[in-house]
């Protein structure tokens, strides 16, 4: 089988669906891995190190034209202008694997079928032990919450950790994290390695141990929340959210930094910091908001820009992962590599329908939109 990994078209995108180091390990199972030339460059790997690693380098039409299955880190609805000129050059039974955006954006998926082409949306992997391997969202959101941290400690006037010199003692910078899942924890690891003070808060009472064992403070609120499937929080009524706010707002007031990280699968993020919470913050405080691309969890947030309200900096990073992209490629490719291993056995695909992993991620099939969520979204409520 013949796995293909186009360029990126996605604007601002480093990133690439496999590094090299992952070539081999496709290869070794029986895979021919076709790269577009200069598909790496950006995530810092050369055409070179594709070759030596066993790929074979062509140009963007041949890549499509040659391979059964294309690898991409934004295919679809996750790259609404590329799709259209990718879809030009795909076939039928050609098969599309990556990150999709298919609840938020199921018309591509629509598209796809129809042309059918087959589909699997990485976002939709279950969130079960024998997934780990392959959890695309994970793994990058773990490098997003990283670098939220980084982003705040570039803006902010002040240092994170406790300083004494010989001219006096500087207190530590308070860093608030809302939302403890993969990118708040991983926030919270790195703004204690910086020496802040950290607390953080979660919907979900089971998320208090985790942010206490990374020596955080969790903020406790007379609110909590179901768990939806995976672990993510359920989406909440606007009165939860509303009170939620009033509850949180004296410790964000009282924070140098705040940290967002909240989202719902498919739907838009839920507002949680008012513009009122932002103007009891200190000037020079600075909230980054990594939900910005599905609206962002402060009211001021504006995507891809950085708001002052009141001299508060209010800043609303996209694509962060695609801002580390040498890692973030690495991982991705671990995650992406892991997923064909699983689901092409012996070079048939799918290799088991019935799988789990199989059955949650794909999306289009033999002309048909086939995933019952996606089908919700369409209008398509009855079964195939």
């Amino acid at each position: 089988m013949v796995v293909g990994v186009p360029k990126e078209t996605f604007p601002g995108e480093r990133r690439v669906a496999l590094a090299p180091a992952a070539v081999a390990g496709l290869k070794k199972a029986g895979f021919d891995v076709l790269i577009e030339a200069g598909a790496g460059v950006e995530a810092g790997f050369p055409d070179r190190a594709y070759v030596e690693g066993g790929a074979t380098l062509a140009v963007r039409a041949e890549v499509f034209s040659r391979s059964e299955v294309i690898l991409q880190v934004r295919s679809l609805g996750a790259n609404p202008a590329g799709w259209t000129a990718d879809l030009s050059l795909l076939r039928e039974e050609q098969t599309v694997v990556g990150t999709m955006d298919p609840l938020s954006a199921p018309k591509p998926i629509s598209e796809a079928a129809s042309k059918k082409i087959n589909a699997f949306a990485l976002e939709l992997l279950p969130r079960i032990t024998r997934a780990q391997s392959m959890d695309v969202l994970s793994s990058q959101s773990n490098l997003a919450g990283y670098k939220s941290v980084l982003l705040a400690a570039e803006a902010l006037p002040k240092i994170f950790p406790m300083m004494m010199t010989a001219a006096g003692t500087l207190t530590p910078s308070r860093v608030f994290i809302i939302g403890a899942g993969v990118a708040g924890l991983q926030a919270i690891a790195t703004a204690k390695r910086l020496g802040a003070v950290v607390s953080a808060y979660d919907v979900r009472p089971a998320s208090k141990e985790q942010v206490e064992s990374l020596g955080a403070r969790f903020v406790q609120l007379p609110l909590t929340a179901e768990e939806a499937a995976g672990g993510y929080a359920r989406a909440m009524d606007a009165e939860f959210y509303a009170k939620q706010a009033e509850l949180m707002g004296s410790v964000v007031a009282e924070s140098d930094v705040v940290i967002t990280t909240a989202a719902v699968p498919g739907q838009k993020a839920p507002i949680l910091i008012i513009a009122e919470m932002v103007e009891r913050m200190q000037p020079g405080s600075v909230i980054v908001d990594l939900s910005a691309e599905r609206g962002g969890n402060c009211d001021l947030t504006k995507p891809g820009e950085t708001v002052i309200h009141h001299g508060i900096s209010v800043m609303g990073p996209v694509n962060v992962p695609s801002t580390i992209p040498f890692h973030a490629s690495q991982l991705y490719a671990k995650n992406i590599s892991a997923f064909m291993l699983h689901v092409a056995k012996d070079g048939t695909l799918p290799a088991d329908p019935e799988d789990e992993i199989t059955r949650e991620t794909l999306v289009a099939w033999n002309g048909e939109v086939v995933h019952p969520k996606v089908r919700e979204r369409l209008g398509l409520k009855d079964a195939v």
